[in-house]
């Protein structure tokens, strides 16, 4: 089973009250935290979540942990409305298994950068979760990071897992 998201990006106005697009992308969470807890993934099966998140949940997964804390993306309230979501369906973060903490992590870099690659101020806005069996048999993960200084690409890269089946 595999569960391909995006969560919408939320605005640049991290506050509910005054961003219908923040709200939507908490009200978002909250959706995918129902669903999971619901048993997305059948007995005896396993699964995956794959996709662009929008959200950076780690200190170590944004470029200044300080400084992004009120930037959308990072906010308390979107890290742990995250944080559930992942409890609620027993995921496995993938990537933090095959790169854990403290190395930083990043699969997008803004585009108002002028160099985005010698400032390196990232965000890790794209995940692999995967079933407890199922992570245990990740052999490797990448990160593109290569396909960000392409012409006219994404200011995502590519994540790629490899597993052991």
């Amino acid at each position: 089973m595999v569960h391909n998201f995006y969560v919408p990006a939320g605005g640049d106005e991290p506050d509910p009250e005054i961003n219908p697009k923040f709200a939507h992308k908490l009200q978002f969470l909250k959706e995918m935290e129902r669903w999971f807890k619901k048993g997305s993934v059948p007995d005896g099966h396993e699964g995956l979540v794959v996709g662009d998140l929008n959200i950076a949940p780690l200190v170590e997964d944004v470029w200044s942990h300080k400084e992004l804390l009120k930037v959308v993306s990072h906010t308390p309230i979107e890290t742990e409305g995250l944080a559930k979501v992942q409890k609620a369906g027993g995921w496995v973060d993938v990537m933090r298994e095959q790169v854990p903490p403290p190395e930083r992590l990043y699969t997008w870099w803004s585009y108002r950068a002028q160099d985005w690659a010698a400032s390196n101020r990232g965000r890790r806005l794209d995940h692999i979760w995967a079933t407890p069996a199922l992570a245990k048999k990740c052999k490797r993960m990448d990160i593109h990071k290569i396909t960000r200084g392409w012409p006219r690409t994404s200011d995502h890269v590519p994540v790629v897992a490899e597993f052991a089946l």
